[in-house]
């Protein structure tokens, strides 16, 4: 055998579920990291764990070390030599490869990353591999230092950090016990099953056997397995209860991480709490307790709830504590609603006069201010009623002051809906209250057309508007305001609703931006309206390409942006227009997948026109200027042909089908170009029509530009 299976098992108090997630997630990286520096081959690694222990499993780590043979470059001549005689530095270098000095050489070396080029010392380092097993116990314990942790800890006399103290560490190379010592505990064989259903020690055979044992122990280590489980448990649970489970994909990973065998039980609370709106008792059920609401919609809530638990003794007693709980919970949650009602919604609108969103951007109630002045502009221009989405966005922000969100950030929205149908507003206003906030995720759906998409879009422009004017733009990782994700959602929200109306799709997103820049009249701004608007572009650009590459791929991406945005008679920048943007995107990849023969062409053929564009204007001209002879139409009637062609399937792009039209009529094109660069000498200095031909040959490179830059495409 020339293999064994490599195991670590970091015993430790209880790890927070967050905790036990970010560190199965970091452990394949940090093992497979170091085993690579050790020169030691392996297969696959697995991270396993729970709240009581952090483990990976690693396949296949090689019994010997690969031998070492390899370049070494040293300091340059200069420094290790003067006057002819060995340097410190030279010898330094020689004692770091184990060889004297008659063994390095002088060498001349190209560039290459930060080294200039010129001559330098030069060794070769070699060494035998030794034993894996004489290895990894120092290496697991490198590996336990590193694992991250939001917060670690100190305990005892031991000078070490960890999420939680360490209680006990398995480590086994195959069947034999590797000797690894970290924060005071020393490996051995010894792990433990379930705090309450297991009792004694878990003697641990290999690797091979880890996770049987365990499990026979009722701890499911492998997290993938503790979720099926546990959700196969729930969904039986929620199905007896009469309904469906919360389908919530946190609280399946906060629940998942808390146990380590999974049990559930069937909770229940007083009917006349579904008379609070359904978002509440979601709330309530999620953010305290971590418990699956039983439900048959999403807006259809039974009295019941499911909570998953990491004992199966004693069910009845759990259930009557939680279902105190719960009853306590929901008790204030109806107090802080009556409250919330008893208050008129102009007065919570006033109310947001209290909180500032920006010291130089006013108050949330002057944000509203100019959220009601963009939702007039946007209104009108897609041709939504103006009135009830003025309406919206005078009222969308009315429950930020009310008790409820004040307890539960999270409903913002749901809460203003429900207080504007308590208040008699249209069910539009109050739908367009609660989603105006979508998408709130990169897998949510938009605001849907109508009052919603307006409000949600006049958000967002004037979050990213008056940051950007102020000079609050992201830097690095530091997004206060989330700009980020406010720029993805306006994209998306113009790329989703303009595939289900022309208006949207033509919806102009640099207009939009100077259309908030304009609310901004009064406040103390370091940009004026086109700078705001190009530093704008230039950030959605980079947001947009993730959003096309996701919809397409990185290459088609690239090529997307390379090309602009024809509406009307306009040349505009490829980002005004995300819809234009996301057709274009999918009509290319599907050649793209098809692995169509003319992209071949279509790249060469960029590539020539480009360097014809760089030294010739575009404009066109037909066979009345470049075929005034026979010999004149025969020379250049294929190129006017081709032009005139590409002209006209790319006029017009106001509609997925009519750019698919265009990207198919481009095979013609793209191979019909390739063939008069090939028989024809283009850029003939003795033709004098040869200037007007280049003329009309940058004219075609901007129509093909319309749909894409086929050069970047990989």
């Amino acid at each position: 055998m020339t293999a064994h299976p490599l195991l670590l098992e970091v015993g430790v108090e209880e790890l927070p579920s967050s905790f036990v997630d970010a560190a199965l997630a970091a452990l394949p990286a940090l093992v497979s990291a170091r085993l690579g520096e050790l020169r030691l081959l392996h297969g696959e690694v697995k991270a396993l764990g729970t709240p009581r222990r952090l483990a990976v499993i690693v396949k296949e780590v090689a019994l010997q070390q690969l031998d070492l043979d390899e370049e070494v470059v040293g300091p340059p001549e200069s420094a290790a030599f003067k006057d002819g005689k060995p340097t410190k530095a030279a010898e330094a270098f020689a004692q770091k490869l184990g060889v004297t000095l008659d063994q390095v050489q002088v060498v001349d070396k190209p560039a290459a990353g930060k080294q200039k080029a010129g001559r330098y010392l030069v060794g070769r380092r070699a060494e035998k591999g030794r034993p894996a097993k004489d290895l990894l116990g120092a290496a697991l314990a490198s590996v336990c230092e590193k694992i991250p942790f939001k917060k670690a800890m100190r305990w005892g006399a031991a000078d070490v950090t960890f999420g939680r103290p360490v209680q006990w560490i398995v480590a086994l190379y195959g069947e034999e016990a590797l000797d690894v010592t970290f924060a005071g505990v020393r490996s051995g064989r010894a792990s433990r099953g379930h705090r309450f259903l297991s009792t004694g020690d878990v003697t641990i055979t290999s690797a091979h056997t880890y996770v049987e044992q365990l499990r026979a122990a009722h701890v499911v280590v492998d997290r993938e397995e503790r979720v099926r489980v546990m959700m196969e448990k729930v969904a039986a649970a929620a199905k007896a209860a009469g309904g469906m489970h919360d389908p919530t994909p946190s609280l399946v990973d906060d629940n998942a991480s808390l146990v380590e065998e999974p049990h559930v039980v069937t909770g229940s609370f007083d009917v006349t709490f579904l008379d609070l709106p359904a978002a509440v008792i979601r709330a309530v059920a999620r953010g305290h307790q971590k418990y699956f609401c039983v439900q048959k919609s999403e807006t259809h809530l039974l009295p019941h709830y499911i909570t998953v638990v990491n004992t199966a003794q004693m069910p009845s007693n759990i259930v009557r504590g939680n279902d105190r709980v719960m009853r306590a919970r929901l008790s204030d949650a109806r107090f802080f609603v009556e409250e919330d009602k008893k208050v008129k919604l102009a007065d919570l609108v006033e109310k947001s006069t209290g909180i500032v969103f920006h010291n130089r951007l006013g108050t949330v109630r002057e944000k509203v201010a100019r959220l009601e002045k963009l939702a007039r502009a946007i209104s009108g221009r897609v041709g939504e009623d103006t009135v009830t989405c003025v309406r919206a966005a005078h009222l969308c922000k009315s429950d930020l002051p009310s008790l409820m969100v004040g307890e539960f950030p999270e409903l913002q929205g749901h809460m203003g809906r429900a207080y504007a149908i308590n208040a008699r507003e249209t069910q539009e206003v109050a739908d367009a209250i609660r989603d105006h906030y979508r998408p709130l995720g990169a897998h949510d759906d938009v605001a849907p057309l109508g009052p919603s998409a307006v409000v949600a879009m006049a958000d967002r422009l004037d979050s990213l508007t008056g940051c950007f004017a102020v000079g609050l733009s992201p830097t690095g990782a530091a997004d206060p305001f989330a700009l980020r994700r406010a720029c993805i959602g306006a994209l998306r929200t113009l790329m989703d609703l303009g595939d289900k109306s022309p208006k949207w799709a033509e919806l102009s997103f640099v207009t939009l931006v100077k259309d908030a820049y304009a609310g901004l009249e009064g406040k103390k701004l370091e940009l004026d309206a086109d700078a705001t608007a190009a530093k704008i572009a230039e950030f959605s650009t980079e947001r947009l390409r993730g959003l096309l590459a996701g919809i397409s791929s990185n290459p088609v991406a690239d090529a997307i942006l390379g090309s602009y945005a024809f509406v009307g008679d306009a040349k505009q920048t490829i980002v005004a227009f995300p819809a234009y943007a996301a057709w274009k995107a999918r009509a290319l990849q599907k050649a793209v997948d098809g692995k169509e023969a003319w992209l071949d062409n279509a790249r060469t053929v960029t590539k020539r026109l480009a360097g014809i564009s760089k030294s010739a204007e575009p404009r066109f001209h037909g066979l009345a200027v470049l075929g005034a002879t026979p010999a004149d139409a025969a020379k250049n009637g294929l190129i006017v042909s081709l032009v005139e062609k590409v002209d006209a399937a790319t006029k017009d792009l106001a509609g997925a089908s009519l750019v698919e039209a265009a990207v198919r009529s481009m095979k013609e094109v793209a191979e019909g170009l390739e063939k008069v660069f090939a028989e024809m000498l283009v850029n003939d200095p003795a033709d004098p029509l040869t200037p007007k031909r280049l003329e009309l040959l940058s004219y075609g490179a901007g129509c093909m530009l319309r749909i894409a830059d086929f050069s970047r495409l990989a």
